[in-house]
């Protein structure tokens, strides 16, 4: 990097999904003018973050959770229409309404330790020196591949839920979805009026919650979450606290069999999966719907990781460096959650910048 110019601005923001648009946001209502305070770098070809990605068949109306972003609502959404077009299209209009200026396609390769109590963000289009870094990369760019004895011999296909296709990709297939999650629930639903047979398979026996969704169950989940962040301790999604919903579609599936939940084989072998007590289950497709984990390896040379192998977070700051905040990572991974530690980061920068400047002062 020492041939190529290094810009020095106040804040760098890496992701332009939920996260990172709320930061960028709240920098900008704040007093932060973009190129010149601060920038926002994302690695995706377009806006949308993780959502443009989603497979075709997850259309705006199966979207549970979606809050707007701060400061404009989405109106007016197709309910019929491929959550991966309406939301980017929203995240376009929302970035161009507040100028936000995020330079894309950009890939960071890298964040270390600068010059002058500054940080050194090395990325495929240049190099910044910023001051203080959010971080809002999220999870999708890091699927959760399981290893599993016999995996390489399979003959059949084999994906995760970050390549899923749609359902009709799985017509007159034997599909073997493996997770306890909302994808793993919502692939089989999906795809077992395609499919020739599906088994669920999940480590733990799922937890279907009955009720609503209310404020008090999501506050009690969203501790739970934080308290394993506080400890340095990789975050859990806020859906493994608080359990799956049963709807009515779920009802009718656990109804139909088709949410019939067998323990984790024990081995894959060329035509399926086999447990040590005999059974075996022919397969031409196995789906690892096992989540993903937080996109965090180009913050390795800052060592911020603790021997539980995640990063101890207070709020949105990493305990164990005050210029980095983490927003979408562990109890901000809901949409809300990363509209509201957008907020939080910018305020906490703020006393931070000024603190630095009364020092020189």
């Amino acid at each position: 990097m020492n041939n190529i110019e290094v810009q020095e601005l106040d804040v760098v923001v890496i992701g332009a999904g939920q996260a990172g648009l709320s930061s960028a946001y709240h920098l900008r209502r704040t007093g932060f003018e973009p190129e010149r305070d601060f920038v926002v770098l994302d690695h995706a070809p377009g806006p949308g973050g993780a959502w443009q990605f989603r497979w075709p068949s997850l259309t705006f109306a199966k979207v549970h959770g979606m809050h707007a972003l701060p400061g404009m609502e989405l109106t007016g959404a197709d309910p019929a229409r491929p959550s991966s077009e309406v939301v980017s299209e929203y995240f376009d209009r929302y970035e161009h309404a507040f100028d936000l200026r995020v330079r894309r396609p950009v890939d960071v390769r890298a964040v270390r330790e600068g010059t002058g109590g500054r940080l050194l963000v090395e990325t495929s289009a240049g190099a910044w020196a910023p001051r203080a870094l959010i971080n809002a990369t999220g999870t999708w760019d890091r699927p959760f591949w399981p290893r599993c004895p016999g995996q390489e011999t399979f003959l059949g296909r084999q994906l995760h839920t970050a390549q899923y296709p749609g359902p009709q990709e799985f017509a007159g297939r034997r599909v073997v979805v493996v997770g306890g999650g909302a994808s793993g629930t919502q692939h089989l639903m999906e795809i077992a009026p395609y499919a020739a047979a599906t088994t669920w398979v999940t480590r733990r026996a799922p937890v279907f919650r009955e009720g609503p969704f209310t404020e008090d169950v999501g506050r009690a989940a969203v501790a739970l979450v934080e308290e394993r962040v506080r400890q340095g301790l990789p975050p859990r999604s806020v859906v493994s606290v608080t359990g799956l919903p049963l709807n009515d579609a779920v009802r009718q599936a656990i109804a139909d069999g088709v949410l019939d939940r067998q323990p984790m084989f024990d081995r894959i072998v060329p035509d399926g999966v086999e447990w040590d007590d005999g059974r075996h289950v022919d397969a031409d497709v196995i789906l690892w719907a096992t989540g993903f984990r937080a996109a965090i390896d180009h913050l390795a040379p800052l060592r911020l990781r603790e021997p539980g192998g995640g990063i101890r977070v207070e709020g949105t700051r990493a305990v164990s460096d005050p210029r980095i905040h983490l927003v979408g990572y562990g109890p901000s991974a809901s949409t809300i959650g990363a509209n509201r530690a957008g907020r939080a980061a910018v305020r906490d920068i703020r006393r931070l910048l000024a603190g630095e400047a009364a020092a020189v002062a």
